[in-house]
């Protein structure tokens, strides 16, 4: 039996779990969607498949690069015009243009071979109501993955939810389903961790009742390098089952919050830190959206990254949102935000593959 002290910074190297290679999968909503895209491309050979929630199609921010006189702020106007709020269908992010990107990542070897997600599982979901990510974005993602060859009983897709923008919980302190605001968790009356979870490995147990694991902070340092440009906080977390802190073997679950739902999340105001007014968001992401329970009974590891607000001359990220545009790149006009070795999906799978996953 192993015991961590709550108050424990842990270093993940240091763990000695029996971990399944290859098993591994990832969940996102909203930024962490379109990451959950872009590493699950990137690293194809480390997972068995992808829940997305409110995320649209791979390299889908460079579709206009014509969108800014400057080629730097082109990625961020596309990402918030196309990538997110199209006015039209014809507006919205091309699938048939995102798999040529893909191709192209591919070609370059950037990204692991695409052959690798033809017999993967995919879990797609829009709310009706959504007013962040407009459902047509959604509906390209299903196209950009069907291309893919993922499709029948193995691609999930739902968009019949009159849910706004959020990761849909039973939880009653949560708000209301239609909302559209942070802190992004919504009361839908089910947890959807569940059914993602449920979708991606489908001899699940039901949920644990009552949690026997642990629920640990580690730190993610060493595996950021330069944090401001990487705009990851100091801390992640990892939730480990008891059986699996006692031997059994374990797959991992990689569950990547949106925008405003990181632990160091804080408000600015006029550039500054406005931490009088500081939403009490926390960790919520971590330990209530149910992720935690569903491993609990089925040894699963649940991985949670966390990426940090900055407003600075590196990184212009001030709501904590992960990269899916370029803002972590070394050079703005050539941006790597969707390949191997962005600084953000390195150090993500980093840490997948330092758990021996």
């Amino acid at each position: 039996m192993t015991a961590f002290s709550s108050s424990e910074v842990l270093d993940l190297s240091t763990l000695k779990l029996k971990v399944e290679r290859g098993q591994s999968s990832v969940s996102g909503l909203s930024s962490g969607a379109f990451m959950t895209v872009q590493l699950h491309l990137a690293h194809s050979a480390s997972f068995v498949g992808a829940g997305i929630v409110a995320g649209g199609p791979y390299r889908c921010a460079e579709l206009f690069p014509a969108a800014a006189p400057l080629a730097e702020d082109a990625c961020i106007l596309t990402a918030m015009q196309i990538g997110m709020a199209p006015l039209t269908e014809s507006t919205a992010p091309s699938a048939r243009r995102c798999l040529q990107l893909a191709r192209e990542a591919e070609a370059d070897r950037l990204i692991d071979p695409l052959s690798h997600l033809a017999s993967q599982r995919v879990y797609l979901f829009t709310g009706s109501r959504d007013q962040v990510v407009h459902p047509l974005v959604v509906a390209q993602t299903r196209a950009f993955y069907e291309a893919l060859g993922i499709s029948g009983e193995r691609l999930a897709y739902v968009d019949n939810v009159p849910a706004g923008h959020s990761l849909i919980t039973s939880n009653p302190e949560d708000s209301e389903l239609s909302q559209n605001c942070p802190p992004y968790l919504n009361n839908g009356g089910f947890m959807q961790s569940h059914d993602i979870l449920r979708h991606l490995y489908p001899d699940l147990q039901a949920p644990a009742e009552r949690l026997t694991g642990q629920l640990l902070r580690f730190d993610q340092s060493p595996f950021i390098g330069d944090r401001d440009r990487a705009s990851m906080s100091r801390l992640g977390y990892i939730y480990i089952p008891q059986a699996v802190l006692d031997g059994a073997p374990a797959r991992v679950h990689i569950a990547l919050h949106g925008c405003k739902q990181g632990y160091a999340y804080t408000d600015f105001l006029y550039g500054r830190l406005d931490k009088a007014n500081q939403p009490p968001y926390g960790t919520r992401y971590v330990t209530s959206t149910g992720y935690n329970q569903m491993a609990d009974s089925n040894h699963l590891i649940v991985l949670y990254p966390q990426a940090e607000g900055r407003d600075n001359n590196k990184a212009q990220n001030p709501d904590g949102c992960w990269d899916w545009w370029g803002y972590s790149a070394a050079d703005a006009r050539a941006p790597d935000y969707f390949s191997q070795q962005a600084v953000q999906i390195k150090a993500i799978h980093d840490m997948l593959s330092c758990l021996g996953a």
